[in-house]
């Protein structure tokens, strides 16, 4: 038989009690930590505890911003490019004015393209085919002045460039030692309305 407690109750009873107890506050801790994690980590359901994003780049570090001497250079080079396709155009006819060149030539540049064309012009002359721009290279640029510039430094292909008699379209004698791949020098300036070429002067260096 077993013995009564002071409160009346068996001995073994009063053990199982607190083993009751001890059982519960472990399951209790359990459930705390359990939760904790969950609470951190998104339940099993899927659910996920939302959290501010942190913008970085595929390596892992924040985006940096573009450089933007780097970024003048290319768009300079892309302006000198589009200025020598209105080039071609204002060169291949007589009826073509300057308007469109405007976009991308100004000062010294405008003024020599659209004289050099009319004397062109002037004798009966026209140009068909492609001028090319090979390898146009920034060997200077400043980024930081009142007036923003890159100075380029290209090679200047024409050897596709015809010159026709505009009358018989019969092409025109040319001497045969000109050169017809040539150092180009070129400064663009960054203006209010865009880049402008104001500078392209011929080296007389074949390249």
């Amino acid at each position: 038989m077993e013995r009564q407690t002071a409160l009346g109750k068996p001995r073994s009873q009063g053990r199982h009690a607190k083993r009751t107890a001890a059982a519960a506050l472990t399951a209790a801790v359990v459930l705390t930590v359990t939760a904790a994690c969950t609470s951190d980590k998104g339940s099993a359901s899927g659910g996920e505890v939302k959290r501010s994003p942190t913008l970085l780049s595929p390596s892992g570090t924040p985006p940096t911003q573009p450089d933007p001497v780097e970024t003048a250079k290319k768009d300079a080079i892309a302006t000198y490019e589009a200025y020598w396709r209105e080039m071609g155009k204002l060169y291949a006819d007589p009826g073509v004015n300057a308007a469109n060149l405007k976009r991308y030539a100004a000062s010294a540049a405008l003024k020599n393209a659209e004289g050099d064309a009319k004397r062109a012009h002037d004798r009966n002359h026209m140009y068909r085919g492609d001028v090319m721009v090979r390898n146009p290279t920034a060997i200077k640029a400043d980024t930081n002045g009142q007036v923003p510039y890159v100075m380029l430094s290209s090679c200047l292909d024409i050897s596709r460039w015809e010159v026709l008699d505009a009358k018989s379209r019969k092409p025109v004698s040319l001497p045969p030692n000109r050169l017809t791949k040539y150092v180009i020098l070129s400064t663009l300036e960054r203006w209010p309305e865009g880049w402008r070429v104001t500078r392209d002067e011929p080296q007389n260096k074949s390249c």
